[in-house]
């Protein structure tokens, strides 16, 4: 919990990233609530160099809120695939209506009706708040869990209730009295986080509050916080069907919630289903030829490994009658507009 020196905490901090930190991000030096937004839902899990490229390409297919609401979702998850985590986007969709018939297209100010949004937590929400409107509220993102459990000596996994819990006293007992430091403080701890206070060998040298880092002074800096228990990751395998015909290729839309929810995917065959049988019987497919099975793919998800198991086949005919719902053709040429799970436009880019 605090202590007398815990008051200059956020003076330091402010000071420090308002010369060192980073300051010239697309969605900073802007009060546009949206724009802060969407940064931050694709920030989550994921790095900055790789949210840039999707951070513009979205902003300019949907450069305002009410945009976004009105869009029909294929063309939302087409310009998320591949950034991942696609629940955000479906969140993401869902969350901009609520802003426009809710709120009048308007992010409201305050955290908990923020945080009541979808794909909105408390960090999250404070975050936005933050930047957008000068509110002072704890964030505690998972660089800002290392950042308090080492100034704190908070011992154990952050991922456990009990630890998070005395993480946001210790984020609450820090802000700044100054709404007019929570844009500087808010990033600060991003910044901090992300670029001195790394997981190993943190830069203690360089960092604004080392002086009463309490991991920093017992000599424990690479030991808290405790690194999350290991498990065995699961492995999973799944057969999918590449079915070709002339220059259009088979695609299903895969169902929401779960793997890849939304987006468009070779169709999912049975370890006991036979390839052809199902291209005629569900397809419609008729002068097939013979079965090429394709080199395994393997694909890491949060939680456990999958193997992608390819058979792909060719028609000379199709008969449209027989298509099933949520199953369309598309072009080759057309296959970049769509919504691809990663390793399935890496497959059927490189055929």
């Amino acid at each position: 919990m605090a202590n007398d020196t815990h008051p200059t905490f956020a003076t330091r901090l402010v000071t420090w990233q308002r010369v060192h930190g980073r300051n010239d991000l697309p969605w900073q030096n802007t009060r546009d609530a949206y724009r802060i937004w969407l940064s931050e839902i694709m920030l989550q899990q994921t790095q900055v160099a790789t949210v840039l490229p999707y951070y513009a390409r979205f902003l300019e297919r949907f450069p305002d809120v009410t945009l976004l609401a009105s869009a029909p979702d294929d063309d939302v998850m087409a310009h998320w695939a591949g950034l991942g985590y696609y629940s955000r986007a479906r969140n993401l969709h869902r969350a901009a209506q609520q802003v426009v018939s809710q709120h009048g297209g308007r992010f409201p100010a305050d955290v908990a009706l923020l945080a009541d949004l979808p794909g909105i937590g408390r960090s999250t929400a404070a975050a936005i708040a933050a930047f957008a409107y000068d509110v002072i509220a704890p964030i505690l993102d998972g660089n800002v869990k290392r950042v308090l459990a080492r100034h704190a000596a908070v011992e154990g996994y952050p991922g456990v209730s009990a630890v998070e819990k005395k993480l946001w006293l210790e984020a609450e007992s820090r802000l700044p009295q100054s709404s007019t430091d929570m844009v500087a403080y808010t990033q600060g701890l991003m910044d901090l986080g992300a670029t001195i206070c790394a997981r190993s060998d943190p830069a203690c040298l360089l960092c604004p509050i080392a002086d009463d880092c309490a991991a920093k002074t017992s000599g424990r800096s690479n030991e808290i916080p405790a690194s999350k228990p290991s498990k065995v990751v699961p492995q999973r395998s799944q057969r999918y069907l590449l079915l070709t015909h002339a220059d259009e290729i088979l695609l299903v839309k895969r169902p929401a919630p779960g793997i890849w929810g939304a987006l468009w995917c070779l169709p999912e065959i049975g370890d006991d289903e036979d390839a052809e049988a199902t291209a005629h019987i569900r397809y419609g497919a008729s002068g097939l030829g013979h079965t090429e099975i394709l080199p395994p793919i393997a694909h890491a998800f949060t939680h456990f490994r999958l193997t992608l198991n390819v058979a792909h086949l060719v028609a000379d005919q199709i008969e449209p009658r027989v298509m099933q719902p949520g199953a369309m053709w598309i072009a080759r040429s057309e296959l970049a507009k769509a919504a691809l799970p990663k390793p399935i436009s890496r497959l059927l880019t490189s055929l």
